[in-house]
């Protein structure tokens, strides 16, 4: 729930605590900044509108329905694998439990899964694509939801969290390094070489249907994003051979980048092509990383 993460949240515009109005539909500062809080239960803290909405409606819908059938299950046991084995700390007053948080979160499938490893923990998902929002907001019991740019500097509190969790999203290390404490731990998930390289080529040459393959730098993109502040402690590659239907190949492509370049239709007429059930490589990197 949101109250759970309210010690942890600052103003985005002057940096100042923020606190529940009498009726809890909106937080405020003494600076008398305020913000009222969405029906679905997320707190809108982005210091100015975002140029990037992030997830479609759609591509959302389809996330949700491709992560329901436990094809990444695998995925979410390697990061509260991961999780389990990281610092653990107090809150920023006594008795305040500790900070997960999720940069990019989507709807909170992934930071769910870690605060059931952590459980004296609390979880913020930040996103700035309302419609995840929307259902990263009930996640958890111990989780709630905040609209804020990845870009800009986060309505957290410097040096608060224990754990930062970074899905398949933007990566803003000198961010990170202000949000994370000295001992906390930062988990890095991204594409693998091989990770779905049987959809690249069988669906690549589709018309109406453009997939992005992983570029052959993204190694050396995540250091550059990260070593100013972090160093790696270590790496896990995980792969799976994956048996999915026309329908979770469907909700796959259109959950993630290439849903926002494919149209519908091109998109169903060439999976109605595709063998049923379809082999399919997953292939991601773990990367843990401290602090510097």
């Amino acid at each position: 729930m949101l109250a759970d993460i309210l010690p942890y949240l600052r103003c985005p515009h002057c940096d100042q605590e923020l606190t529940a109005d009498r009726t809890g539909r909106a937080l405020h500062c003494s600076a008398g900044h305020s913000f009222d809080l969405a029906r679905q239960g997320y707190a809108p803290l982005s210091r100015a509108p975002i140029r990037h909405p992030g997830d479609s409606a759609t591509m959302v819908a389809a996330r949700e329905r491709f992560l329901a059938t436990g094809a990444y299950q695998f995925l979410a046991n390697a990061l509260a694998a991961a999780a389990t084995t990281a610092p653990t700390a107090v809150g920023p007053a006594d008795g305040e439990p500790e900070l997960v948080v999720e940069v990019g979160a989507g709807t909170g499938y992934y930071l769910a899964r870690v605060l059931d490893a952590r459980p004296t923990a609390v979880g913020l998902a930040l996103d700035s694509a309302k419609p995840a929002l929307r259902r990263a907001a009930r996640c958890h019991p111990r989780a709630g939801a905040v609209l804020a740019d990845a870009w800009q500097r986060l309505p957290v509190a410097d040096h608060s969290a224990t754990l930062l969790l970074n899905v398949f999203a933007p990566r803003h290390g000198a961010e990170f390094a202000r949000v994370l404490t000295e001992q906390g731990r930062l988990l890095v998930v991204s594409p693998g070489p091989d990770h779905l390289t049987e959809l690249v080529d069988r669906l690549g040459d589709a018309a109406g249907v453009r997939l992005l393959g992983v570029a052959a730098e993204k190694p050396a993109q995540l250091s550059a994003a990260l070593g100013p502040w972090f160093h790696p402690i270590g790496e896990e590659l995980h792969t799976r051979r994956l048996r999915l239907t026309r329908s979770q190949v469907a909700a796959l492509v259109a959950m993630g980048p290439s849903g926002a370049h494919t149209e519908p239709a091109a998109l169903e007429q060439a999976v109605a092509r595709l063998p049923d059930p379809l082999q399919i490589t997953a292939s991601v990197r773990l990367s843990r990383y401290a602090p510097r």
